[in-house]
């Protein structure tokens, strides 16, 4: 039954879409037969076969597709032993086969027993109803009439006897036995052991009034009634609301040890923690979970929109339409409803045709600007957490927030009934990662969603759709063999939501419906256990955003870096002092050039309080970079142009000490003039040496640069001299082979540019002297120039006199 069950599901799957033009798709669970599969399908199959024969242009046809639907749905758990199909007789592609098959009316009905032949047929269903019940119990009375060989995934749907029920156990293995009590003309027996096929550990048996022995034996009073038969010999009636079919089939379904054939047996509680990523969250069914609606949010805006790099057209208006419905009903916390609103605003105010998610991205995430507002990040499931890491999770999560948001919008009256359910259905058509779920959810769309009138109409519709895509997916390899898809809620959730018609038929009433769904998904009644706190929450959105901040200013800084070093605009020193110059001691990094101090003072303009640049950040002992920081510093250090700082001469021999100036000045201080020309801007290089181990005569390369004439002076020491008359200190600071040009590089981005080409190569004490000196000179000439006037006008005096 397994093997033939997976063959007709793959099967389904590999049906062209062009079958899908007529009035069925494969969201029915209608099989679509086209001229590549109706050879198979039907011609020695193991499978019973009940086909439509139809034309899409058909009125009358139109008309009966909906029950036929219906009927598909209700037989789904027949399929091993009988299935439904149809195919589009108005289809060019298909005429022939309607002609083959003797089609002369549509829509026509034929059942094709288990292993047709060729040339057969099918058996013509005449004068068939609309009614689902009564096309169930054809299909039944044609699976009994099935000659030999008997369908082998069918059992058994004749009456059974006492004798066969008292040796029953001695031939098989099963753990529960049922036992369906009706009179002769019943079928709920017949269709309970069809609902039953497709599980194990059960077997279901009917047994009619007429067996007086085994009636007497259990005691049994009314038909129908269930029964469960043991080995011993004991028996129990089982329990229902109702003595109809829906209630017999979900009670024994839900039996213990009773699974789904094929499917693994549900996992004990106890051993879920070694099955899932997290450990297992007790939890209560009866009730919603914000933590699920949060977590949902999160893979709905973190994760499966990222899939969509640019976001342009109906698939940004349908954007649009669901952060829309989701600030104005999701009933979360503060700190959540404020990011959604905050996420509306800003995406409502986007005026282009397109978005792209990075920015999308950003405003989720970077919302410092808005107070206690965040989402938070990672999923937590808890009412929707599933066996296995694979199971439920999102799916349940973004049904569960649909369901709030409907109800939401009836509770506070909004204007729109459909409001919710098309921002619902274009975010499911545009953005839903499962593009099959999409598919069929965007079928069932076009199919009822314009009866939505009222808002509490809105509520009922997603909760009918729903049930219809847990009837389709029940016994899927998706579904949880924990939690196995029903129709929801259960008879013990809610029993008064549950009637039978006149006939026994089971009827949802809808009046008890719409007040449970009401009451179920208010924002009264959600649980906020398992949720993160939420100054927790803000404070790791904080922590995000600096690290975001400071990733972003080294990443701007390194790159500031890299084109440096690969477009250098500062002019390297051209030759050395020639034979007898040496390096010592391990080179030191630059500074840095002034456009990235000035770079960082614009930055901070206006008062506002910024990050240093990142050189001072990593000489900041305090500063500890990111491994992305240290990664791309280091990958640019690597290609970078190191600055010569701490050269010194080294006096091996005394004709050593002996330089060739001019050719120093030409080519190297020439190039710094060139420079200044070019940039107005002046680079700080200071060369200075280290102290001496033994004090001896030497020769000082003093530089006394000016600017204009670029004369260098050599000026003889002694070592005796330098111990006696000048201070070791301000020795040292005179053995400069290139003066400072500046101190500090934020002095130089102070001063004035020609302030900084006159500085060149003096240092402080050297402009001191300079200016003492100048006053004295000034002094003197004015005391010479009042002495020379005075005696000018004695000697006027004098000649004036007779």
């Amino acid at each position: 039954m397994t093997a033939t069950a997976a063959f007709f599901f793959c099967l389904c799957l590999a049906f062209s879409p062009a079958a899908e033009a007529g009035l069925y798709t494969a969201s029915d669970q209608v099989v679509l037969l086209s001229e590549q599969n109706v050879g198979s399908v039907l011609v020695n199959s193991s499978v019973a076969m009940v086909v439509e024969f139809y034309a899409s242009w058909c009125g009358h046809c139109i008309v009966f597709s909906p029950t036929y639907k219906k009927l598909a749905r209700d037989t789904k758990e027949w399929k091993p032993a009988v299935n439904i199909a149809a195919i589009d007789c108005a289809a060019q592609v298909n005429k022939q086969i309607c002609r083959d098959y003797e089609i002369t009316g549509y829509p026509s009905i034929k059942f094709f027993h288990a292993y047709s032949k060729a040339d057969s047929s099918g058996v013509t269903y005449r004068g068939f109803s609309h009614d689902v019940r009564e096309l169930r119990h054809r299909i039944i009375d044609s699976l009994e009439s099935h000659g030999e060989p008997w369908p082998p995934a069918c059992p058994p749907l004749e009456p059974t006897s006492e004798a066969e029920i008292n040796n029953f156990f001695e031939t098989n293995t099963v753990q529960h036995l049922a036992l369906i009590f009706e009179d002769k003309k019943s079928y709920i027996g017949r269709e309970v052991i069809l609902d039953l096929l497709q599980f194990e550990n059960i077997t279901v048996r009917r047994v009619l009034n007429t067996e007086k022995g085994l009636v007497a034996k259990l005691g049994v009073t009314k038909f129908p009634s269930c029964y469960l038969y043991y080995p011993d010999g004991n028996f129990t009636r089982l329990r229902v609301n109702f003595e109809a079919r829906s209630f017999y089939s979900y009670a024994l379904q839900r039996l213990p040890g009773v699974m789904r054939s094929g499917k693994s047996p549900p996992v004990v509680m106890e051993l879920l923690k070694n099955h899932t990523e997290e450990p297992w969250r007790p939890f209560n069914s009866s009730q919603v979970y914000m933590a699920d609606l949060e977590s949902a949010l999160h893979y709905s805006l973190r994760v499966e929109l990222a899939d969509h790099a640019v976001i342009k057209g109906d698939a940004l208006i349908a954007l649009k339409n669901y952060i829309s419905v989701l600030a104005k009903y999701f009933p979360g916390r503060p700190v959540v409803t404020n990011l959604l609103k905050s996420l509306n605003s800003w995406l409502q105010n986007q005026t282009a045709d397109h978005i792209s998610y990075k920015e999308f991205k950003e405003t989720v995430d970077d919302t410092p600007q808005v107070l206690d507002a965040a989402l938070p990040e990672g999923v937590r499931w808890v009412g929707c957490q599933g066996s296995q890491p694979h199971f439920r999770g999102y799916p349940c999560g973004v049904w569960t927030l649909f369901h709030v948001l409907t109800v939401q919008a009836s509770n506070t009256g909004g204007s729109d009934p459909k409001e919710v359910l098309k921002a619902m259905r274009n975010y499911v058509h545009h953005f839903f990662g499962c593009r099959y779920c999409a598919e069929h959810f965007e079928n069932m769309a076009k199919e009822g969603l314009d009866e939505v009138n009222t808002l509490k109409s809105a509520v009922l519709w997603l909760w009918s759709r729903h049930n219809r895509v847990n009837n389709r997916i029940a016994g899927a390899l998706s579904e949880d063999p924990l939690f196995p898809k029903i129709q929801w809620p259960s008879p013990e959730m809610c029993p008064s939501c549950h009637t039978v018609k006149f006939n026994g038929e089971h009827s949802w009433n809808k009046e008890q419906v719409l007040p449970f769904l009401g009451s179920y998904f208010s924002s009264s009644r959600i649980l906020t256990d398992y949720l993160e706190a939420e100054d927790q929450i803000l404070r790791k959105q904080r922590e995000k955003h600096s690290h975001q901040l400071q990733d972003s200013l080294a990443q701007k800084h390194i790159e500031r870096i890299a084109r440096e070093a690969l477009n250098p605009i500062r002019p390297s020193v051209q030759s050395r002092v020639q034979e007898g110059e040496e390096e010592e001691g391990p080179q030191e990094e630059d500074e840095g050039p002034q456009d990235e101090m000035e770079a960082y003072e614009e930055d901070n303009e206006g008062g506002k309080e910024k990050p240093a640049p990142l050189t001072s950040e990593l000489e900041d002992k305090s500063f500890v970079p990111t491994p992305w920081t240290k990664t791309k510093l280091e990958e640019v250090r690597g290609h970078r142009i190191p600055s010569i700082i701490g050269m010194r001469l080294r006096r091996r021999q005394q004709q050593e000490d002996i330089v060739d100036l001019d050719s120093f000045v030409n080519q190297h201080f020439k190039a710094k003039a060139l420079q200044l020309a070019a940039s107005s801007r002046v680079k700080q290089r200071t060369l200075q040496t280290k102290v001496e181990q033994e004090p001896r005569p030497a020769l000082s390369l003093g530089m006394e640069l000016d600017a204009g004439l670029g004369m260098v002076g050599l000026q003889p020491m002694d070592a005796d001299l330098e111990l006696n008359f000048i201070p070791q200190g301000k020795s040292l600071k005179k053995r400069e082979l290139a003066g400072q040009y500046f101190r500090r590089e934020v002095e130089l981005a102070q001063r004035e540019h020609w302030m900084s080409v006159f500085s060149i190569g003096f240092s402080n004490v050297d402009i001191s002297l300079c200016v003492i000196l100048y006053g004295l000179s000034f002094s003197c000439l004015l005391a010479m120039y009042v002495f020379f006037r005075n005696r000018l006008r004695r000697r006027k005096v004098k000649v004036a006199l007779p």
